[in-house]
């Protein structure tokens, strides 16, 4: 089955979770109004559909290869990168000074859903594209953004993070790449990166390489590491391709999914040294590369949704033409296609439910961003960055792990056809799980989120979010129609074992950390869930006052059942979420290690 892009719903997100009109206001945002919304996204859904999407199985059959330290890419990815950055796609939502279109992350965001819905594989190299040009627009020299922004910003050249080494994993204190300093100012860089995506192919003249190393005489640990700029090829002084620069390719990983991908290792310094130039200053390298981190880890969030829409449009596909059985309510005499079945029933819905709560929550953290880079007044954007900030865990790690319950039911749904390769099913499936691993593992994404997002503030923040859901039942209250009242009772419950989750984590941090860690997955799982489904009931109230109107009203009311579906068969997670948090911490660090 072929991908179509959820157009409808992303435009409903936009209009009345991430509210285009006020984000159509904010300084240099002025174009970007529903109407101009509507016109990129039908335009992105054609290259992904028509482009993209083609080579997605192709890319799992027939993936990177690596011969004579050069990756030639799957047949075709070439040229659909041509297509993707002589259409403006890189430049987005980056600066129209560096020859970007200056969109908000609003709009960008959903793009890039469609375009890891297309294709998984092909759209992480603009992924991390994006980092680098973030990384280089905050930190980086004049000179730097001047020589490197505007290629990368077209997708004339590509860029890449290089964080991880064989023996430092997400341990960056670990690092042992070595940079010296050389009179003209460079740097030469030494050491292995391991892990590197899209760190060699053949889509781009240049590849951009942002490289943490330390400095001889470095503090140790995470305080002496430092960010370099190491091009694949070196510039002669006219800005043109010069010299190979000293870093090359060494193999590409056998993976499980992401075929088309190259996850490269990369050598640098075995020819004298690779050339490198700064970013910022020295020692600061992990503060920048968390730059390209968060704005890595939301995409990576991206990716869980994407996959989740594609594995979704087809199971529901097969469901539709799968005769299997007769109904059990007799409702036909013959067997029917597998769609009328209660459970098959069920687990479309779960898909369902959980993409689009996902995609919600996603949409309103995008906005948050926007809001909190260009509104003018200062408390709004403290108030923005604050909400962002704390969406971010949630949007990486809830919804990574949501795609590998939504890909698996995926498989589900196809039966036996769905262990078979020829379905699709299965590289969904695969593909997914590398997302709760790769750029910060869920258990850091929790951890990021006990520690910074609640600890730090006592809370604060996280009992702010609770006092907004609150508006939103009285919301409900107000509705008061059968749905809005089955809503409003379970986002009510669930909102108060948050609270109580969250005041268990402030009390009992410093008294019995281990007590608060071993449950810091599932209050991020608990978290994120409250979140997608405070969303969700926020769509519900929106299409409940559009369907009054007459407007769309089977799209309204397919909106107002699934966020019911939601509310009753996934918010209720959240109260046995909460008392094993609560509750079981005791359990999990019982049993001495020699009993593993």
């Amino acid at each position: 089955m072929t991908y179509v892009a959820p157009i409808k719903d992303m435009l409903f997100d936009i209009e009345h979770l991430a509210n285009v009109d006020a984000i159509a206001k904010l300084p240099g945002f002025e174009d970007a109004d529903l109407e101009t919304t509507q016109a990129v996204l039908e335009e992105c859904a054609k290259l992904a559909q028509g482009v993209i999407a083609p080579l997605n199985a192709q890319g799992d059959q027939y993936p990177s290869t690596f011969k004579d330290a050069e990756v030639k890419t799957t047949p075709g990815f070439k040229e659909a990168f041509a297509q993707y950055a002589a259409g403006g796609w890189q430049g987005l939502q980056h600066p129209l000074e560096f020859g970007g279109q200056g969109l908000p992350k609003t709009i960008g965001a959903l793009c890039a859903e469609m375009f890891h819905s297309a294709n998984l594989s092909f759209a992480l190299c603009p992924l991390l594209t994006d980092g680098a040009i973030e990384a280089l627009l905050t930190a980086g020299s004049e000179a730097l953004k001047a020589t490197y922004l505007e290629k990368l910003v077209t997708g004339e050249w590509t860029g890449t993070m290089n964080l991880t080494e064989p023996q430092a994993g997400s341990d960056l204190a670990l690092v042992r790449s070595r940079a010296e300093r050389q009179d003209d100012g460079t740097y030469k860089v030494f050491g292995t990166k391991i892990f590197i995506t899209y760190g060699e192919h053949d889509m781009a003249d240049n590849i951009v390489h942002l490289v943490l190393a330390r400095v001889a005489g470095a503090p140790e640990g995470v305080k002496g590491i430092s960010l370099f700029v190491c091009p694949k090829v070196l510039l002669n002084t006219d800005g043109s391709l010069g010299k190979r620069n000293d870093v090359h390719c060494v193999s590409i990983e056998h993976k499980l999914g992401i075929k088309a991908s190259p996850t490269a290792v990369l050598q640098f310094g075995d020819n004298g040294g690779a050339t490198g130039y700064l970013v910022g200053e020295e020692n600061r390298g992990l503060e920048y590369m968390f730059i390209m981190m968060n704005s890595a880890r939301y995409a990576v969030g991206v990716q869980g949704i994407a996959v989740a829409e594609r594995a979704y449009q087809l199971a529901a596909g097969y469901a539709k033409e799968r005769v299997q059985s007769r109904p059990v309510d007799g409702s036909m005499a013959a067997s029917a296609p597998i769609i009328h079945h209660p459970d098959v029933r069920r687990m479309l819905m779960t898909m369902r439910a959980l993409t689009q709560g996902c995609r919600a929550m996603a949409t309103a953290a995008a906005a948050a961003y926007d809001t909190a880079h260009k509104h003018p007044d200062a408390d709004t954007r403290q108030e923005s960055q604050a909400f962002y900030e704390f969406l971010v865990p949630l949007v990486k790690g809830y919804s990574t792990e949501m795609s590998l319950e939504v890909t698996s039911l995926g498989v589900q749904v196809h039966g036996g056809m769905g262990f078979i390769e020829e379905t699709g099913a299965a590289q969904h499936y695969r593909d997914a799980r590398i997302l709760p691993i790769y750029e910060g593992t869920t258990a850091i994404q929790a951890n990021d989120l006990v520690g910074r997002k609640t600890l730090r503030d006592g809370g604060r923040t996280a009992l702010a979010i609770a006092a907004r859901i609150e508006k939103t039942e009285a919301e409900l209250t107000a509705s008061g129609t059968a749905a809005a009242k089955v809503v409003n009772a379970r986002l009510a419950s669930a909102r108060q074992a948050f609270q109580e989750t969250v005041t268990f984590v402030t009390q009992n941090a410093k008294g019995a950390p281990n007590d608060v860690f071993s449950g810091s997955v599932p209050y991020l799982m608990l978290a994120g869930n409250l979140l997608a489904g405070w969303q969700l009931a926020r769509s519900l109230l929106a299409a409940e006052k559009l369907a009054a109107k007459g407007e769309d009203v089977p799209f309204m009311q397919a909106k107002i059942t699934t966020a019911r579906f939601y509310a009753e068969h996934i918010l209720t997670r959240i109260p046995g979420q909460r008392d094993a948090i609560i509750n079981g911490a005791s359990s999990i660090m019982a049993l001495p290690v020699t009993a593993f």
